[in-house]
């Protein structure tokens, strides 16, 4: 009995222990590790985290993102500037000091959902579960399921508002994998709407597939989720070459009035991240030196009779100084490579950039990512719909007006193929009185080109008399009463091989029907010839 009472005290203890942590929380009083970046001062109170080097990463990385809308991205830009991220030991021997490493993707998101970054208040934003084994797992857990969230409760780096934005960013993203395959961050492929097309028989959003064509890939737009699954036919299937195209000019009339000033705030904005970079690299180069001084203190602050503590703190002021060598020379090395102001080049590109966007725009060496971007501040989403002749796009702009495109459907590639109509007339008409290779040449001469536009070759000429099943050469020559070798021969009374020579020395005439020599003869009149008795076989005399 004594056991069990002890044990409901212990329960009775922990649940009072329990109920001030969460009536702390509920007040926004509960003291609670900082992510990095946020302290608290003498008095108890959250501020930002007085070391600029540190405040500085954290403010760079939510600028970066705000750039490139992508936590990846953020990974690739700070890896690229050779800057380094903070994190705090939470526990151990060095438990509260503060190291920097290259930055990771789970750092970024971790920073990007964190809402006390935004000057809130949270609590209860992740719960414990018991698996299956008895192991637990930290789930996250809903917004609305939160134990506390009290805005305003210290100061932030990001407002309330920038901070909601960023994990909608995030959770946009995150859906691109998803079901309903919504806008994610812009990505290399050539399709301009990836993302942001939307069907507009089912509302569903439509993903890319890409088919080459000339050399180069062409997006089609393929409303199938419902069609993978239930086994049904695909909803809707929309040529984009086309579309892209279309939707390009319209973008690019759009910016033509605020080229100027969208090249002033990209240069801006350049100029800025530049800086923002090379004082976190100046910051890095500081610290190092101030732990090299505060070395050399310590050193000569010791007794030169203590030999042993005068031998450690000469070794840690050695390794504070490689340390800052080390930072200056990284230092000096980025500071060549990212220069603060832009080049003569960039600044060429930007001034560009006013005059000549639509060249920018159509330049192969534009990445197909930067006109996604540009699209992506312009437009909301485009909805498509398709009848058996056209293509219909209701563009929904980001200031809320709306266009309304209507295209063609692209023909598909079997017919752009097929031989003009004009084309195949001509031949037929050549075919009077030409061969096939007689004929390429004249069509070679002309400058005729196929449905794809290659010039016509002997092969292609061929194709199209047997796919339009156009009277060949030798039976036109035929109906026009012309006779074959054998019959030829048959009627003079001689060989085959007489009437090829009396052909070739003008004796008998005909026409050729063919590129290998064949021949089709005109019969013979009321005085044939004939061959001379006694004689060679090539003398003839009248008969």
């Amino acid at each position: 009995m004594k056991g069990q009472l002890s044990e409901y005290e212990l329960h009775f203890l922990r649940a009072r222990l329990r109920g001030g942590i969460l009536s702390k929380a509920r007040r926004g009083e509960l003291v609670m590790p900082l992510p990095i970046g946020l302290v608290y001062d003498a008095a108890g109170h959250v501020i930002l985290d007085p070391d600029t080097a540190i405040a500085g990463a954290v403010r760079h990385l939510f600028a970066t993102f705000e750039a490139a809308a992508s936590a990846t991205a953020v990974v690739k830009a700070f890896n690229a500037a050779g800057l380094t991220f903070p994190w705090r030991h939470e526990k151990g021997p060095r438990k509260g000091e503060v190291d920097w490493q290259p930055l990771r993707h789970s750092t970024v998101l971790h920073v990007l959902h964190n809402p006390r970054y935004a000057g809130a208040f949270a609590y209860g934003r992740h719960r414990e579960q018991l698996l299956p084994g008895g192991k637990r797992a930290s789930i996250t857990v809903p917004r609305d399921q939160w134990i506390s969230f009290i805005p305003g409760a210290h100061p932030g780096y990001i407002t309330l508002d920038q901070w909601e934005a960023n994990t909608a960013k995030l959770a946009a993203n995150a859906a691109a994998h998803g079901r309903d395959r919504a806008a994610g961050p812009p990505r290399e492929g050539p399709a301009l709407l990836q993302g942001i097309i939307i069907c507009g028989r089912c509302g569903g959003r439509m993903t890319i597939r890409y088919h080459a064509r000339g050399g180069k890939d062409l997006p089609t737009y393929l409303c199938q989720r419902d069609g993978i699954s239930n086994a049904r036919p695909i909803c809707t299937a929309i040529p984009g070459h086309t579309l892209d195209q279309r939707i390009g000019q319209l973008l690019i009339g759009t910016l033509t009035p605020l080229a100027v000033e969208a090249a002033l705030q990209v240069s801006a904005e350049l100029e800025h991240r530049a800086a923002e970079a090379d004082a976190l690299r100046a910051a890095h180069v500081d610290r190092a030196r101030y732990h090299a001084d505060l070395a050399r203190r310590r050193y000569l602050a010791v007794d030169p009779a203590n030999r042993l503590v005068a031998g450690t703190l000469e070794a840690d002021w050695n390794t504070a100084l490689r340390a800052l060598n080390d930072a200056q020379a990284a230092y000096d090395k980025a500071s060549e490579q990212h220069h603060g102001q832009l080049t003569s080049a960039q600044k060429d590109r930007i001034a560009q950039l006013v005059t000549d966007l639509p060249g920018i725009w159509n330049d192969p060496a534009t990445p197909a990512r930067e006109r996604k971007r540009i699209a992506r501040l312009l437009l909301t989403d485009v909805t498509v719909t398709r009848t058996t002749d056209t293509i219909t796009a209701h563009i929904r702009l980001a200031g809320g007006q709306h266009r309304t495109l209507t295209l063609p459907v692209p023909e598909p590639a079997w017919k752009i193929r097929q031989a003009k109509a004009s084309t195949i007339d001509e031949i037929d008409r050549l075919l009077d009185h030409h061969t096939s290779a007689e004929i390429t040449a004249i069509l070679q001469g002309r400058g005729l080109a196929n449905g794809e536009g290659r010039p016509y070759n002997l092969t292609m000429v061929q194709r199209v008399i047997r796919t339009y099943h156009l009277r060949s050469r030798r039976q036109r020559l035929l109906d026009a009463g012309l006779i074959p070798l054998t019959q030829m021969a048959e009627l003079l009374g001689v060989s085959t091989g007489t009437v090829k020579i009396w052909y070739h020395a003008g004796i008998v005439s005909g026409q050729r029907y063919n590129d290998k020599g064949q021949v089709l003869y005109n019969p013979p009149g009321p005085n044939p010839p004939a061959r001379h008795q006694g004689r060679r076989h090539d003398t003839v005399r009248p008969a």
